[in-house]
């Protein structure tokens, strides 16, 4: 499956236009929470995100995002990454390592596009407890690097339906509490995000969210998108 343009021309136009969104923003950010499904479908709403670290000078990355095609508990890292704009520098770990996850290497050609010398720890995380998700975060805490978290929300429920049950979920993001009754794709990524924030004192803050629904219009069965900074 192709995620985005894999011609370097294409998606350089669609990134752009993603990134050049209208955002007015001003102070710090530590980091995102972004969408990873096909670019046609959550790219705006991440580039919305991304769009917020245009003035920032952004050397190194930390990217989070859950394991869609292989079943394990802890946390791997991605071995090496290539997307149409090149080949992407990882930063030395030592962790075990995986071949392939969408959901870390969809965020690739944002960071890319805001400095093609950016370098990143690409983690995938697996099935971890609440302790294990605490250690992560501490382990991952003064890497002096932006940190993105990767997550859809609900899947597949009817329209009205997902957009309630995703407002409870931003709002669960928003506090740092209850994760227990989270619905995302990327709960176990958010577990450490909670605990990364509670650590370092941030607070998300919803950017966008929207669903499938409203972006193709069929609103019987839809996934949830948000982008989030803190």
């Amino acid at each position: 499956m192709e995620w985005y343009p894999q011609n370097p021309e294409e998606l350089n136009k669609v990134v752009e236009e993603f990134l050049f969104q209208k955002t007015e923003f001003k102070g710090d950010i530590h980091g995102l929470i972004v969408p990873h499904a096909g670019y046609e479908f959550s790219g705006a709403i991440a580039g919305k995100a991304f769009s917020l670290l245009k003035n920032n000078k952004i050397n190194k990355a930390v990217i989070l995002g859950p394991s869609h095609y292989l079943g394990f508990q802890g946390i791997k890292a991605l071995k090496k990454i290539n997307t149409p704009f090149g080949k992407i520098k990882i930063l030395k770990n030592d962790f075990e390592k995986l071949k392939y996850e969408h959901s870390v290497e969809n965020q690739i050609p944002f960071l890319q596009k805001l400095n093609p010398n950016i370098e990143v720890l690409p983690l995938v995380v697996g099935e971890i407890s609440n302790k294990e998700s605490e250690e992560i975060a501490k382990k991952i805490l003064n890497l002096n690097a932006v940190y993105i978290f990767s997550t859809d929300l609900s899947h597949f429920l009817p329209y009205e339906q997902a957009v309630k049950t995703d407002k409870q979920t931003i709002k669960i993001i928003e506090d740092l509490k209850k994760f227990e009754h989270i619905n995302a794709c990327g709960k176990f990524p958010l577990l450490i995000m909670i605990h990364l924030c509670k650590l370092k004192n941030w607070k998300p803050k919803l950017i966008e969210y929207k669903n499938s629904g409203d972006i193709i219009g069929d609103k019987n069965s839809v996934v949830g998108y948000a982008g989030f900074w803190f």
